[in-house]
């Protein structure tokens, strides 16, 4: 069990991206998961706020491998939801703020807990708390300079940016210290007028950002 969480980790590190599919359709979520994979995504996270969201994890959980796809859970706001997500495939949890009750659920079963945090302090306490990577949220009103700030005095955090994240500013929050990058509507938002391709592109389009940014 300790050898799959160090994958999962693994899988996002090293991609560095996390898709992020946040919908009110659960067809629809099943399209841009595909299409995320399609670009090589190597990790994705399907939110409880998509209709059905319990079915779609497990459906995606038999249709790939954990060789071909890290599949996570988001907006996990307490350790009952957490369970029913593990139980139904996912490989890691994905919380808006820290819920030290997931936290420990998830160190019990030994999937990786990624919780938001936006300030120092909820920084400190999500990692004394047994956080993989910090979820720094929301981003787009933080901004790229937290995360630099942040890594300052606590340069062992591994921090992940959710919100306000694009392509255009991607190297920047890696060149900031980000470990990741989690990338929800400016990745998927071609979902909503059917242009699934555009999805496809921008995954790649993501990777290969992250990719030059980390050789600089």
């Amino acid at each position: 069990m300790a050898y799959a969480k160090l994958h999962v980790l693994s899988r996002i590190t090293e991609s560095g991206l996390v898709a992020i599919v946040r919908t009110d359709n659960s067809d629809q979520a099943s399209r841009i998961v595909e299409a995320c994979v399609d670009g090589g995504a190597a990790a994705i996270e399907i939110t409880f706020t998509v209709p059905r969201a319990t079915a779609i994890i497990e459906e995606l959980a038999k249709r790939f491998s954990t060789r071909e796809l890290a599949l996570g859970a988001g907006t996990v706001l307490d350790p009952e939801t957490a369970r029913i997500a593990v139980l139904a495939g996912a490989q890691f949890v994905v919380s808006p703020s820290l819920n030290t009750a997931t936290a420990r659920l998830c160190n019990r079963c030994q999937i990786p807990y990624l919780p938001g945090a936006g300030t120092i302090r909820e920084i400190v306490e999500a990692m004394e708390a047994g956080a993989d990577i910090i979820k720094v949220f929301p981003g787009e009103t933080l901004g790229r300079a937290f995360v630099k700030a942040a890594k300052a005095p606590l340069p062992q955090a591994s921090l992940m940016p959710t919100g306000g994240v694009s392509v255009d500013n991607a190297a920047e929050w890696i060149a900031a210290g980000s470990v990741a990058l989690g990338v929800g509507g400016n990745l998927t938002a071609g979902a909503k007028t059917g242009d699934f391709k555009s999805i496809t592109d921008l995954t790649r389009r993501f990777i290969s950002a992250i990719k030059e940014a980390r050789q600089r």
